[in-house]
């Protein structure tokens, strides 16, 4: 089978937020993985020494991660910014904290944001879901001041790679995005002006019953295919029994697996402290990295 051309794999926006849009009301049931992951990264701040007064929460879904990041950082405010409507109003029901966010309905790779406005970017599993990557870090190193840190997960090339392989059986349509690789997303870092990139992978794997259990769970997220080169027409059942029957090689101790790939990532707003332009190093241990108090650049 010949490989997909690049433009397959190029997400539908619209189709994107219509997805979590249906997802929204029962999101939180499935989000499993999203909360354990998001989870990890706020831990991971544990690791950096910064006290900010303004927060956003790019990608916040239904506002998980907005009351321990007030918790954590008495005294700041969080933009709460999703591309979902829906999404949003389930983090409004959060009422008893939610008074110290402010929920925004954007695209991030258009912030409605000032220049050097926010101390902190918190980002949990929305990075893959958005076509320029490179706009996203613009965006996000512009509404950033100086000394002040992304922190972000996203997914990495081998998610769902168990999926992947049993749909390539059945059609040559995309039907799970293509995931990029770390060193990429340091690179793209680092042409955004975002300094001493620091990424970390770790590996989760969640086990079902079936593929049938794996496809509602992934439905149930809003994590819809919405790549261009998806099959517009309905899945027949006896393509569904295909990717059924292929799947079933991963099956271990009679669980089928998925696997998803986490990139945890961190950056500094503004120069690098060495001065070097465009540095490539991307693989660094998180434990190394360093610690920086309010406004050092």
């Amino acid at each position: 089978m010949k490989p997909d051309p690049a433009s397959a794999y190029v997400l539908d926006q619209q189709a994107i937020r219509r997805a979590f849009n249906r997802a929204s009301g029962h999101y939180d049931a499935s989000a499993v993985l999203q909360v354990e992951v998001g989870t990890r990264l706020l831990q991971r701040l544990d690791l950096v020494s910064i006290d900010p007064a303004l927060i956003l929460d790019a990608g916040c879904g239904t506002g998980q991660a907005i009351r321990p990041l007030l918790r954590r950082y008495r005294g700041s405010s969080v933009i709460a910014l999703d591309l979902s409507e829906g999404m949003l109003r389930q983090a409004r029901k959060r009422r008893r904290w939610f008074r110290s966010a402010s929920p925004v309905c954007a695209d991030a790779s258009g912030l409605p944001l000032r220049d050097g406005s926010v101390d902190l970017i918190f980002s949990n599993l929305m990075l893959q879901w958005c076509s320029d990557l490179d706009a996203v870090l613009a965006e996000f190193r512009r509404v950033l001041r100086t000394g002040g840190l992304l922190s972000f997960t996203t997914f990495g090339p081998d998610t769902l790679r168990e999926l992947r392989d049993a749909w390539r059986e059945a059609d040559g349509h995309v039907h799970v995005s293509r995931f990029l690789d770390m060193h990429d997303i340091g690179d793209a870092l680092v042409r955004a002006g975002l300094a001493e990139p620091v990424l970390d992978v770790d590996y989760f794997c969640l086990t079902y019953d079936s593929v049938t259990d794996l496809m509602r769970d992934l439905r149930a997220i809003g994590a819809s295919n919405a790549a261009g080169g998806r099959n517009r027409s309905l899945t027949g059942p006896g393509r569904l029994r295909t990717v059924a029957s292929a799947y079933e090689k991963h099956r271990r101790e009679d669980r089928l697996p998925a696997t998803w790939e986490v990139v945890f990532g961190f950056a500094w707003g503004g120069t690098s402290r060495s001065g070097v332009a465009g540095s490539r190093e991307t693989r660094v241990p998180v434990g190394n990295i360093g610690r920086r108090g309010p406004g050092q650049g």
